[in-house]
């Protein structure tokens, strides 16, 4: 009978502990992960995984040595899955209209400057190789993708502006998506490796 209150008084300890833990660290956590996924709702999704792999963590009696620096280890590893899962969006898939029909510019698209050093950091790294991507075209399919992507230019307009068909900026900026795709996408697994 006292093992049995024993190991009843531990369980409701370690719960206890773990109802602690939730209340301390939810809003930094959660603000953390919202900083980095664009979505409420997968943000809260990765939320709760969180707290849930803490509660089998303990369950499982894993050693965890400092609980703050593990919740967030596993967020930024949930981030990761999370963004592997996604299928990668072509430009003008990303350009798409909101609700509103506003269509979202290359600086909505980026990390914010405001997000912490990492957002930062990945923000000047994907400018920086836009730029050199960008440099790598040729002029033709530079300026088909600039102006259509960056600048929102029709390509009706830019056919009427140029005396180039329409088909052929269309094909113009396909060659450059495919060679953004392909330069960007090295640096986004550099960045998003663990």
């Amino acid at each position: 009978m006292k093992d049995a209150a024993s190991l009843a008084r531990m369980a409701l300890e370690e719960n206890r502990r773990i109802s602690e833990v939730v209340k301390r660290e939810q809003s930094r956590l959660r603000n953390f992960i919202r900083r980095r996924v664009p979505d409420p709702r997968d943000a809260e999704d990765i939320l709760q995984d969180v707290f849930c792999e803490l509660v089998e963590a303990n369950r499982l009696l894993m050693p965890i040595g400092h609980v703050t620096g593990w919740l967030f280890r596993v967020a930024r590893n949930r981030i990761i899955d999370l963004f592997r899962k996604k299928q990668p969006e072509s430009f003008s898939d990303a350009r798409a209209a909101d609700e509103d029909d506003e269509v979202p510019r290359l600086e909505d698209l980026l990390p914010s400057p405001d997000a912490g050093p990492e957002a930062l950091y990945a923000r000047g790294v994907l400018l920086g190789e836009l730029e050199l991507a960008l440099d790598e075209l040729p002029r033709e399919q530079r300026d088909a993708f600039v102006g259509h992507e960056l600048e929102g230019r029709s390509f009706k307009e830019m056919a009427a502006e140029t005396g180039v068909s329409v088909n052929t900026l269309l094909s113009r900026k396909r060659y450059a998506v495919l060679h953004l795709r392909e330069r960007l996408q090295r640096i986004y697994d550099e960045l998003t490796k663990e």
